[in-house]
């Protein structure tokens, strides 16, 4: 069981790296907290931007992990979708158009390629996910509905953008487990996670060993135009490339719409050449609608690329499905409105009440829990080992990891008297945070 758990996440791969089920038995350290219990569209092509340039780079089409059929795919992309549509239906605020749009990418990764435990949001080497366009947050609630989350139920998703609800307009990691990254500032969630996959990398660096990569984890993020518009996403990315940060893969939501409008009014450059000059690799999805294999190949390929950045620009309908909706700015930020979602419901073939998840769906989903607790059980007899062989630093690890100082931390600091020779505040910010 465990063995087939881990391997459909094309997690660990050699023998000898699975675990028996008295793994599951062993003292558990997993990280700081511990989880609370509870019809195709056509999309008009803008000319400037269809004649451009593109270096387009492909993979091999093939599954990362277990997929399911494309059937069952496509079924489980439209409960995404209805859910984020009944959500913000029922709140009657909220942006539908990127949940839509950026269904399928989201699926692929949620249920073939990242490892997460459901029942511990905080077990520490799971893959991160941060949605830096934050105003399409119910694209992340219904993954994490899906996925078996306590933090986003039914309920929770009824209660969508509503006081004191765990589902507020925007992603906040101290309201919903299961989400990293605050987000809503344009910018701010690509720039998070460009930290969080440097932390990866200098944690791996630090404490990882010939016989134990204790440390293993990506950091997987969607973006839009928005983003992409913002300085921070420019510099951050910049520092990203620089460092070669080979486990940060960026999802780029390529559907020319804004709040404002086409995004021909204002943002015409080349993200891809862009980001190309940042020192990221970079790949075109053309038809991330229903391009199903190619997000997967993307997907493969950028894991290959060990020593850059990835950047997979997705170019999706926004608003897909909506047969008068789709591909304009009234569905980024507003409501569909009653007769766009039977409209919708209909053009999309979705027979179901409102919030409905089908039996198939969720009977697919639902081996994630038992997976995701066998993806923890296995890092934690990996760091029991750890623990044997390198005592100081799994002690130090756990240190960072949970935020507990060590005795008598604040002697390292260094001391000043008003005699200290001046110097630049610069350096003495230097001096105390290499103390």
């Amino acid at each position: 069981l465990l063995a087939r758990a881990i391997s459909s996440h094309g997690s660990v791969q050699p023998s000898d790296h699975r675990v028996s089920l008295s793994a599951l038995s062993i003292p558990t350290f997993s990280g700081l907290k511990s989880a609370a219990p509870r019809a195709s569209t056509s999309r008009r092509r803008l000319p400037t931007r269809s004649t451009r340039n593109h270096q387009v780079r492909s993979a091999a089409v093939e599954t990362i992990g277990t997929a399911a059929e494309t059937s069952l795919v496509e079924k489980s992309v439209n409960t995404i979708r209805f859910l984020a549509i009944d959500a913000v239906e029922k709140a009657n605020s909220g942006h539908p158009g990127l949940p839509m749009g950026c269904a399928p990418m989201g699926h692929i990764l949620y249920d073939e390629v990242m490892r997460y435990n459901p029942k511990n949001p905080y077990w520490f080497n799971r893959d991160r996910f941060v949605l830096s366009a934050g105003h399409g947050c119910m694209l992340q609630y219904a993954l994490l509905h899906l996925a078996g989350y306590d933090s986003v139920r039914e309920d929770d998703l009824k209660n969508f953008r509503q006081w004191e609800s765990r589902t507020p307009g925007h992603p906040e990691n101290f309201e919903t487990p299961g989400v990293e990254v605050t987000t809503g500032p344009l910018g701010q969630g690509i720039a998070n996670a460009v930290g969080l996959a440097l932390a990866e990398k200098h944690l791996a660096a630090r404490f990882n060993k010939p016989d134990n990569e204790i440390i293993d984890h990506y950091t997987y993020v969607i973006l839009g135009d928005g983003c992409q518009m913002e300085g921070i996403a420019n510099e951050a990315c910049s520092l990203a490339g620089h460092w070669g940060l080979g486990k940060l893969i960026a999802f780029y939501d390529d559907n020319h719409i804004s709040i404002d409008g086409d995004t021909e009014i204002a943002f015409t450059e080349s993200v891809d050449k862009r980001f190309e000059g940042l020192g990221w690799h970079v790949i075109w999805v053309k038809n991330g609608n229903t391009g199903y294999d190619e997000i997967r190949a993307a997907i493969k390929e950028a894991k290959a690329v060990k020593d850059k950045p990835t950047l997979i620009k997705v170019t999706t309908t926004i608003g897909y499905g909506s047969p008068n909706k789709a591909n304009s700015y009234s569905v980024h930020g507003s409501a569909l409105g009653a007769k766009e979602v039977d409209a919708t419901r209909k053009n999309l073939g979705w027979p179901y009440e409102p919030f409905h998840v089908p039996e198939d769906v969720k009977g697919h989903w639902s081996r994630h829990v038992p997976q995701g607790a066998a993806l923890e059980a296995e890092w934690n007899a990996k760091f029991s080992a750890y623990e044997k062989n390198y005592k100081e630093e799994a002690a130090e690890l756990k240190s960072i990891i949970t935020g507990e100082l060590p005795a008598g931390w604040e002697k390292a600091l260094p001391t000043y008297t008003p005699e200290s020779p001046a110097d630049a505040t610069r350096n003495l910010s230097q001096q105390n945070l290499n103390a």
